[in-house]
């Protein structure tokens, strides 16, 4: 396992992480990750900041998945290119730590948290290899919903793609920037897939199937805080 590899499976299991420890052990946790960037590309620093992410994480229970992975994770001997953590996915999970005041969040609201990603990733999708022309070459310029799945990688979900063309629909490209998916692809997708008062269905059911002017609007209501 690389430390991209746990990078990704910190991200994924951020919901249970915090779910799993007390408000301070999760804080221990967040100083290991600022450590691990402000190590840069010092190998020696790199790996001692590994070593305090999975010190931070040994409260876990023994049962739990990610507790069981890290466990197989040494970076003691491995090479240093597969030491020195990507930056961009490094800045991923920062920004997720920054996101939202993970230490006071009820662990039952992290449980849900992680039950929501759990099952928007059943919903049907296609992998970076699927993708066509613009898209695939600049997924997050197209307006696509990312997801990140620890066992798949990148999935994009096929609601937002023409089943005729391949090509992103472009309401959705467009709605997916109102709801700055690309900051928050999670809350993006619950709010396709999801159900909706307003529309009396899940909005990725409709597309196609009511005016795009609709989906807009009910977008743009739960931008505003009403209608709902």
């Amino acid at each position: 396992m690389t430390t991209d590899d746990l990078l990704e499976l910190l991200r994924w299991h951020l919901p249970e992480i915090r779910a799993s420890l007390s408000p301070e052990q999760f804080a221990r946790f967040q100083g290991s990750v600022h450590r691990l960037r402000a190590a840069g590309d010092d190998t020696r620093a790199v790996r001692g900041a590994l070593r305090e992410v999975r010190l931070a994480l040994r409260s876990l229970p023994r049962e739990n998945e990610l507790r069981r992975k890290l466990d197989q994770f040494r970076s003691g001997g491995a090479a240093p290119p597969a030491v020195l953590p990507d930056t961009d996915r490094l800045a991923e999970l920062i920004r997720l730590l920054e996101s939202v005041d993970w230490p006071t969040l009820a662990p039952a609201s992290a449980a849900i948290a992680r039950a929501v990603r759990q099952r928007l990733l059943t919903a049907p999708a296609r992998g970076p290899e699927q993708l066509t022309g613009a898209a695939a070459a600049d997924p997050a310029g197209a307006g696509l919903i990312r997801l990140s799945d620890p066992e798949r990688g990148d999935r994009y979900p096929d609601f937002q793609f023409d089943p005729d063309t391949g090509e992103p629909r472009p309401v959705v490209q467009r709605i997916n920037r109102m709801l700055l998916s690309d900051q928050d692809p999670w809350g993006a997708a619950d709010w396709w897939l999801g159900g909706n008062t307003w529309l009396r269905a899940a909005p990725a059911a409709l597309v196609g199937q009511v005016p795009d002017t609709r989906l807009t609007e009910a977008a743009a209501a739960l931008l505003g805080g009403g209608g709902w």
